[in-house]
């Protein structure tokens, strides 16, 4: 049946339904390619809070989320941005789910690596922001995951230059007792991090993020890098030392990073994978097959989905994301927590939908046509 779609301009436009999806099926676990998606956390939608409250977590929903990217052979990377950290889910929430998330990966044998940030202090002197650092680090740690030492906003309002990235990140990695992953997070996803590595000069913060790590190459497992600028990720990539990986967080320019050239390739720990990732598991496995035509023939057409999700306010992606998997049947409600729902207009969602339907990423197109309806009727489309 015909579905009547609102545009930005106010008009409504015909949209005839996909009916049957593309076949995604699990497979062997990747060989060119460390693959991590970002997942979204499941709000409890009975829970009586507000925006201001603590997450309430559906547990059950939030799990079998994880379990789905895991049975794709996707990693896992947990209370990331795309887990609304620092957006409605605190650090109390976050340790959680870390928890949690850690522990289902050991049962399904899931690859999965968690994020170390600072959020439990909104704001503190140096040493503070050590501590928070260190508590932070030695809760993934103890759950038996791989740290992402993520961007810390804290820092980035006490740092006076570069030294204080130095001394801050390097104290850090001297604690670790796996190689972590470093995040550098740009201020399009967190405008409180406008400046990070003491500089809004991308030339000086990338030369002070690499000092970073020459400093202590043993204990940097690989950077991921998002800052949708596929050149200075390129640039970025081929100075780093031998054996750190880069795992793109370009959610513009993933198909062509991952697919590399002749001087080497990312890794992914991408956001979009969230939604692609089934899609996004088997142009890899196309990939480890050497066929870079087939990866890109799979991939590129989803690029423009990811723009959209990805639009300014780029952090709120998360809205997009998370009506997908309502859409898709990875959950039984389009509600997030801190109501973060409400962040993105229904032309918006509408297009979301539209893109998605197109490629093919609903397992069930009727569901998706329903669960759209019903959102469409509730903003007063009746047609």
């Amino acid at each position: 049946m015909t579905l009547h779609l609102p545009a930005a301009d106010g008009t409504l436009r015909a949209y005839e339904p996909r009916t049957e999806p593309l076949a995604f099926t699990p497979g062997t676990p990747f060989t060119s390619r460390t693959v991590f998606s970002a997942a979204h956390v499941v709000a409890d939608p009975f829970a009586d809070v507000t925006p201001d409250s603590p997450a309430a977590v559906d547990w059950d929903a939030t799990l079998a989320f994880r379990r789905h990217l895991w049975s794709h052979g996707l990693g896992v990377a947990e209370a990331m941005d795309t887990a609304q950290r620092g957006m409605g889910l605190d650090w109390a929430g976050a340790a959680e789910l870390i928890r949690r998330s850690a522990a289902e990966a050991r049962t399904v044998g899931g690859r999965i690596a968690c994020g170390v940030g600072t959020d439990q202090l909104p704001a503190g002197t140096l040493a503070e922001i050590r501590a928070a650092y260190e508590e932070q680090l030695a809760v993934v740690e103890e759950a038996g995951a791989q740290a992402i030492v993520m961007a810390s906003r804290a820092l980035a309002a006490a740092a006076r230059g570069p030294e204080d990235y130095l001394e801050i990140y390097g104290h850090l990695l001297r604690q670790a007792a796996e190689p972590v992953i470093l995040h550098w997070l740009g201020p399009m996803f967190d405008p409180a991090l406008e400046g990070y590595w003491g500089s809004s000069d991308l030339d000086a913060a990338t030369d002070t993020f690499l000092e970073v790590i020459a400093a202590h190459p043993d204990k940097v497992d690989g950077v991921k890098i998002s800052l949708l600028d596929a050149r200075r990720e390129v640039d970025l990539r081929r100075r780093l030392p031998h054996g750190v990986r880069c795992y793109t967080g370009d959610d513009f320019h993933y198909p062509e990073l991952i697919a590399g050239d002749d001087q080497g390739f990312s890794h992914a720990l991408l956001g979009i994978f969230d939604p692609l990732g089934p899609l996004a598991a088997q142009a890899v496995r196309v990939l480890d097959t050497g066929d870079v035509p087939g990866f890109r023939a799979l991939l590129d057409p989803t690029v423009e989905l990811s723009r959209h999700l990805f639009q300014p306010p780029t952090r709120f992606y998360k809205t997009g994301v998370v009506l997908l998997a309502w859409l898709a049947g990875h959950q039984d409600h389009f509600a997030m927590v801190g109501g973060l729902q409400s962040a993105r207009s229904l032309p918006h969602l509408a297009r979301a939908y539209e893109l998605a339907d197109t490629l093919g990423l609903f397992p069930d197109p009727k569901l998706a046509e329903e669960r759209m309806r019903t959102l469409l009727s509730l903003y007063g489309v009746t047609r």
